[in-house]
């Protein structure tokens, strides 16, 4: 059995939120089975749970937004990555306002947290959802898709007009400490015109650099630079990692990506929803029986 699993022990954090600019406390718990992941705001008496679900999201614009009964919880996207690259199945995140806390713009410290926690295993099996045929999403040229595989890998592609950007592609299969390796220390980017339009309209407030790469329109202004050259397109897989875990479960399938973002990352869970035919929900022993069996199939043929 691959049992389903949640933190050891409790972690606690601070930092601002990126787009509020607020401080903001957040306290992670344990939780039990098929609990999911479920967020928590301290600051209201009632209406204040807020499952991670695919249901619930209630804006895509610059991060992505769970609400439900007229609450709110703004940036989950980087938290849910880290749990989905760690294997957390259930935890209770507590928020004491009504944003995640930005910390440094990647998923780094919310993994590094979590490893200093440990992980808990669970009385239960976890359930997977296996990709059993294609199914697309698009947007003008951007695109997102799904396609069978026997593993969850992402292959995504990025294309900026700016000459530290351009275009990148990274391919990553999320097994054996890949996500820790080569995808959590990614950070959020943006372009200084866009963060100072923003910053106007009431918007990105916490934003810095600190917690963010920042491009003028020939360079990177961080003083330390990038953490590795392709950091953009890492930063897309990693944002999509999370997006993705609002399913509910592991995927197992390949995400294939073209310029797509939140936006589209949420309308193709959405339509792989209401696809049945496309996936099925196995359990851990049941999906490795199904792949022994096809090896055998083809070893004989």
């Amino acid at each position: 059995m691959d049992p389903q699993k949640t933190l050891n022990q409790e972690i606690r954090c601070f930092s601002v939120g990126l787009h509020s600019g607020r401080k903001v406390g957040m306290t992670i718990r344990p939780a039990g089975v098929d609990e999911g992941i479920v967020f928590v705001r301290k600051d209201l008496p009632q209406s204040n749970r807020i499952s991670a679900s695919v249901h619930n999201v209630a804006d895509t614009t610059l991060a992505t937004t769970l609400g439900t009964n007229g609450t709110r919880v703004l940036t989950v996207e980087h938290l849910l990555s880290a749990f989905n690259g760690m294997g957390v199945d259930n935890a209770l995140v507590e928020v004491d306002t009504f944003e995640v806390p930005i910390m440094d713009g990647s998923a780094f410290p919310f993994v590094s947290l979590i490893r200093d926690s440990g992980l808990k295993s669970q009385d239960k099996a976890k359930k997977y959802l296996v990709i059993r045929k294609p199914i697309s999403i698009s947007d003008g040229e951007c695109t997102a898709m799904f396609k069978p595989s026997p593993r969850f890998e992402i292959t995504y592609k990025i294309d900026f007009n700016h000459p530290v950007v351009g275009r990148q592609s990274y391919h990553v299969v999320l097994s054996n400490g890949a996500y820790e390796r080569e995808i959590c220390a990614a950070r959020t980017f943006g372009f200084l015109r866009d963060v100072e339009y923003l910053q106007a309209k009431g918007l990105a407030l916490g934003g810095s650099l600190s917690n963010a790469v920042v491009l003028d329109d020939e360079k990177v202004i961080n003083k330390e630079g990038l953490r590795c050259p392709d950091e953009f397109v890492k930063h897309k897989i990693l944002d999509a990692i999370g997006d993705l875990y609002l399913i509910g479960t592991p995927i197992i399938g390949h995400f294939v990506a073209y310029k797509s973002g939140h936006k589209l990352n949420i309308q193709l869970l959405k339509e792989l929803q209401v696809n049945e035919d496309c996936w099925d929900m196995l359990n851990h022993e049941d999906f490795k029986k199904e792949m022994a069996k096809t090896q055998s199939a083809a070893i004989s043929a």
